[in-house]
């Protein structure tokens, strides 16, 4: 549920912070008051698209945030599954856009991506309408409708584990039945491999460690020479810094002697004395234990070379980490260990795959039938709906179609036998055609109403959003409509943009978006109306801006009967 919208500087709205309530609410206003760009705000919210244009003109930066309160078990497992905490079953979205193009969206205090934020936000809200928010426009979820519908989710998801279990029995088989030659040859490539990085004895980042005393040993004679140079410096001559240090160190005991204010300073250069002192002494240990043996880098560049040669086999370059040849070594020693299950496992595999093909078939062919069931009735229900909501003439049919192929694997897909689309034709003598090829927004805003209508009781996203709807109806249509919306919001969050009363006044809440020009810029307000204010909103949409007294008490009238 969406409890609060903060908007600043986005198109025409400057800064609004809005509170919504649970049930139905109604955005209206005069049209080009900015309906349409409170929803696209929340739509940018939610991870849709974002252009520069959407800045609100002499402004450098557009910003939305909205706090969600979370009541889906599939919001709080994404939630989980990317660390993210919710305070009190509430999170904070919030997405911005500068003028120099660059955005950034969080989800809580995590940043995080556009798609991240677009896939997470699809658990909360729906939007309808001219906006591409829109769970209906995917094919994929067509299924997920029909089968939820069915009561068949659980199912479906059984046997889409029964269905994996096959794929990956017969990718083992597969490379079984490789040709003995070819898998000879396979296996002997492997135990090479496998030997090969074994007999090296490899130590993890050991590339690393012998570089470093690589370089070390073939600079030897520049090493060797800064080092003396060094211990010259600091203690080889009477000019040396130690030298002059312990002479600066006694003239500064004398000094302090006859005026106490330079003990301080004395007791510094004591310090810098034997701080220096103990540097130079470790230089000197250093330079005892530099040796140059060229012996051991003979060995280590035969070690490094061997280690480069390895790489070049087994890495995908002879740059990339150690590891990538431990990783090539775990997964030829597991492959090894599947090749070499021999004719005693094939024979065995090929029992399990027979039958795992049998149980596979039975189960498609089973939810396939169930599915085919229910998709006449689901088809009836919409078509009943939508007749209610002005589309009399329109026919809905859910298509099932069989996956074509011409063994099981390629029948089956990991949802069943099932192709499955929701086709319609709006008016009376055009044909079937797919949901997606749809051309009245408000037509599809229908459809999903009269589908949200029938799932209200399985489908988890709880705030849904309808602009448009009111497209081409009227009358008694627009009743049924309002009504719809306020029997839907029952169980979700609505959101309605229409310029209809007889929509607006079955609504729980009434928002009216007005607009009005400041210092030369067209600003957008919003702002709940109640009561008074809300009897004269309904007015205006019953006759315009010149509302008569009849209006007024007509308005009262409807919102008397409708509102409770």
């Amino acid at each position: 549920m969406l409890e609060e919208l903060s908007i600043k500087d986005f198109a025409i709205i400057e800064s609004e912070n809005i509170e919504f309530q649970k049930g139905f609410t109604v955005l209206s206003g005069e049209t080009g008051a900015g309906k349409s760009i409170l929803i696209g705000a929340l739509s940018f919210l939610l991870g849709g698209k974002a252009e520069i244009s959407q800045i609100r003109t002499g402004c450098q930066e557009a910003s939305v945030s909205g706090t969600f309160y979370i009541d889906n078990k599939e919001a709080e497992a994404w939630l989980s599954e990317h660390g993210i905490e919710a305070e009190d079953s509430r999170i904070i979205l919030r997405r911005y856009l500068r003028d120099n193009g660059k955005s950034g969206a969080y989800i809580g205090s995590a940043p995080v991506t556009r798609a991240d934020l677009a896939d997470f936000s699809s658990f909360l809200v729906d939007i309808h309408g001219q906006h591409a928010h829109q769970s209906l426009m995917k094919v994929s979820e067509h299924r997920k409708f029909l089968d939820s519908r069915a009561g068949l989710l659980d199912e479906v998801a059984s046997f889409t584990e029964l269905y994996s279990k096959l794929v990956e029995k017969r990718k083992l088989l597969d490379s079984l039945n490789t040709s003995s030659f070819e898998r000879e040859r396979k296996i002997e490539m492997l135990n090479f491999a496998v030997n090969e990085i074994s007999e090296a004895r490899l130590e993890k980042d050991e590339d690393e460690k012998l570089e470093e005393e690589e370089a070390r040993l073939s600079s030897y004679e520049k090493l060797y020479g800064t080092v003396e140079s060094i211990k010259t410096y600091m203690d080889g001559s009477d000019a040396s810094i130690l030298s002059l240090l312990k002479k600066l160190k006694k003239d500064a005991s004398s000094a302090s002697s006859y005026d106490k204010s330079l003990s301080s300073l004395e007791s510094r250069l004591e310090s810098a004395f034997y701080e220096l002192s103990d540097i130079n002494d470790e230089f000197v240990s250093y330079s005892e234990k530099l040796v140059y043996d060229p012996v051991h880098l003979s060995e280590i560049q035969e070690r490094l070379s061997l280690i480069y040669n390895l790489k070049k086999k087994y890495a995908s370059s002879v740059s990339a980490p150690l590891n990538e040849v431990f990783e090539y070594f775990d997964k030829a020693k597991a492959e090894l260990e599947k090749l070499g299950a021999g004719a005693e496992g094939k024979e065995e595999l090929e029992k399990q795959v027979k039958e795992l093909e049998k149980q596979v078939y039975l189960n498609a062919k089973k939810i396939s039938e169930r599915r085919k069931a229910v998709s006449q009735t689901l088809s009836r229900e919409i078509q009943e709906i939508l007749s209610k909501l002005g589309m009399g003439g329109a026919r809905f049919e859910v298509s099932l179609k069989e996956k074509s192929g011409n063994d099981i694997e390629q029948k089956c897909g990991p949802y069943g036998m099932d192709d499955i689309e929701f086709m319609i034709s709006a008016n009376p003598g055009n044909p079937l055609l797919p949901l997606s090829k749809i051309a009245s927004g408000g037509e599809l805003s229908r459809v999903m109403l009269a589908i949200k209508t029938i799932f209200a009781n399985n489908d988890p996203v709880g705030t849904l959003v309808f602009d448009e709807i009111d497209t081409g109806i009227g009358g008694e249509i627009a009743v049924e409509v309002g009504q719809h919306m306020k029997k839907l919001a029952q169980k979700r969050q609505i959101f309605c943009i229409t310029h209809l009363a007889s929509i607006a006044v079955y609504a729980d809440n009434q928002i009216k978006i007005s607009k009005a020009v400041q210092n030369g810029l067209t600003v957008s307000s919003v702002l709940p109306v109640s009561g008074e204010e809300r009897v004269r909103e309904i007015a205006r949409m019953l006759s315009g801006e010149s509302m008569s007294q009849a209006a007024l008490e007509h308005a009262k009238a409807m919102l008397e009967k409708y509102s409770r």
